[in-house]
């Protein structure tokens, strides 16, 4: 069984790119394209990065407040002028989850 910390070295961003491009239906390739897709998961490394989420000496499991890294995502976007929606932010962040849960990475909460 593979730790967490050996799952976070075969995350690889090209692939994630390439994935989640796969992932969104071919309605949304008009609007989104590899830019906007590195540019979110660009952001979402910000997000956990200054909420301290990034920890590698530890490969304890980081609960994220996925609404607040949505809004800050949104925030981030507009503030950059990114021309992304809430519905294409979405699609992205489902996309990097499936990417995730794809390697081990992420998991569904079972409530």
């Amino acid at each position: 069984m593979k730790t967490q910390e050996e799952d976070l070295l075969v995350y690889d961003e090209d692939e994630a790119v390439a994935f989640i491009l796969d992932f969104i239906p071919a309605e949304a390739k008009e609007r989104i394209d590899e830019d906007k897709i590195e540019y979110v998961l660009d952001v979402v490394y910000d997000f956990y990065d200054e909420n301290g989420l990034i920890d590698e000496d530890s490969t304890e499991e980081a609960s994220i407040d996925e609404e607040e890294m949505f809004k800050f995502i949104l925030k981030c976007s507009k503030k950059d002028k990114m021309e992304l929606n809430e519905d294409d932010i979405q699609l992205i962040l489902d996309g990097e989850f499936e990417y995730g849960k794809s390697l081990g990475i992420y998991r569904e909460d079972e409530d």
